[in-house]
């Protein structure tokens, strides 16, 4: 059995409402909940401002025979994990997804993005 207690990137799965998806490149998450801006007048810095932002959970999924990519589209109120290669479980519930679905037939992929209040690592 290989020793993976110094793993920390590559191997990921994806899974929406208990599916699993091909994911082939490009897996990326952000768990945060706020965005901050700094606010800086003629005079100086003044502090900063903070406005409440979704969290993501995106990647780039194979487009499978069986797979209907107009679903994808359909997905609202969703529930998404991300395994990570370092042991991590990454989860966001009711999310949907957002953006275009542009399949590249060359590479049979598309990428695609799920957004929501909140998203945790565990």
């Amino acid at each position: 059995m290989a020793d993976t207690s110094r793993r920390l990137a590559g191997i990921a799965y994806i899974t929406v409402d208990g599916t699993t998806y091909m994911l082939t490149a490009d897996a990326a998450y952000n768990p945060s909940n706020v965005n901050r801006e700094t606010l800086a007048g003629q005079d100086g810095v003044h502090g900063y401002k903070e406005m409440p932002r979704a969290g993501f959970i995106e990647g780039t999924f194979r487009d499978a025979g069986d797979l209907i990519v107009a679903g994808i589209n359909a997905m609202t109120n969703v529930t998404v994990v991300l395994e990570l290669a370092n042991g991590k479980t990454v989860c966001g519930r009711n999310m949907w997804q957002v953006g275009d679905l542009d399949v590249n037939t060359a590479e049979g992929t598309f990428k695609t993005r799920f957004e929501g209040p909140q998203v945790e690592e565990a």
